[in-house]
């Protein structure tokens, strides 16, 4: 008997140890993301091996793709972030954050192939993908704010509209449900702002202003926020003059 207390009490010690190292690798990531290292950070968020970490290395892939790669290095990079983050959905087909992932990664993918057909074919993947976020998490701000953008960049023309079925009614309600949920996201108040310029500047360029002016001004909370708040500032620099 004593053996078998002893081989028991291994096996939970075992379990404790394997969570203990999976949440101090997840808290390694989210430091090293907060600094501003998302390559490293993606890296240990992938080591962990489940569906949230491998959802996260595939946001802060995308992260240093969009903002700070060489621009050679980007597709191969979002390439990578995409298969993260199919990793995660294969793990757990109701994380709507890895849903949300596949999305940003596919489409800034798509954005590195130009305005071709092969870019307008993604187009509908990656609003089925931000589609199935919303569904799975109706109260998860940037998934709203995904399929936001997404219907106003698919709505900027008849053209655009009538192959993607872009909508801006759509695209509206999905960025006033984004702030409503998340009002303080940078990401949000940024790319809400652009959107409304996207769908009609002169109409909403005040509304914008405010948002850029929101996002520059209010102290970053990490690196990222940081790189948001100077894009909010150049925004606003071009807004006011143009």
């Amino acid at each position: 008997m004593p053996s078998m207390r002893i081989f028991a009490y291994a096996i939970v010690a075992a379990c404790l140890c394997t969570t203990t190292v999976r949440a101090q690798s997840m808290e390694d990531a989210r430091a090293a993301h907060a600094e501003g290292d998302f390559v490293r950070a993606s890296e240990v968020a992938a080591a962990v091996g489940t569906s949230e970490g491998l959802a996260f290395a595939a946001e802060t892939l995308a992260i240093h793709g969009f903002h700070l790669a060489e621009e050679a290095d980007r597709q191969a990079l979002f390439e990578r972030a995409q298969a993260f983050a199919d990793e995660a959905i294969a793990l757990d087909d109701a994380n709507a954050e890895a849903y949300l992932q596949r999305s940003h990664a596919m489409g800034r993918y798509a954005q590195t192939l130009g305005k071709g057909m092969k870019a307008l074919g993604l187009a509908t993947p990656v609003r089925e993908a931000m589609e199935r976020a919303v569904a799975l998490a109706p109260d998860l701000g940037r998934a709203h704010l995904s399929l936001a953008s997404w219907h106003a960049e698919a709505s900027r023309n008849l053209a655009a509209r009538m192959m993607t079925g872009g909508s801006k009614k759509k695209a509206a309600e999905h960025f006033e449900r984004a702030y409503a949920l998340a009002p303080d996201d940078k990401a949000v108040q940024v790319e809400y702002a652009k959107g409304l310029l996207a769908l009609n500047k002169r109409r909403n360029r005040d509304r914008a202003r405010e948002l850029f002016t929101e996002a520059a001004e209010t102290p970053p909370r990490d690196a990222y926020e940081g790189i948001l708040a100077e894009e909010a500032r150049e925004q606003l620099a071009a807004l006011d003059g143009s």
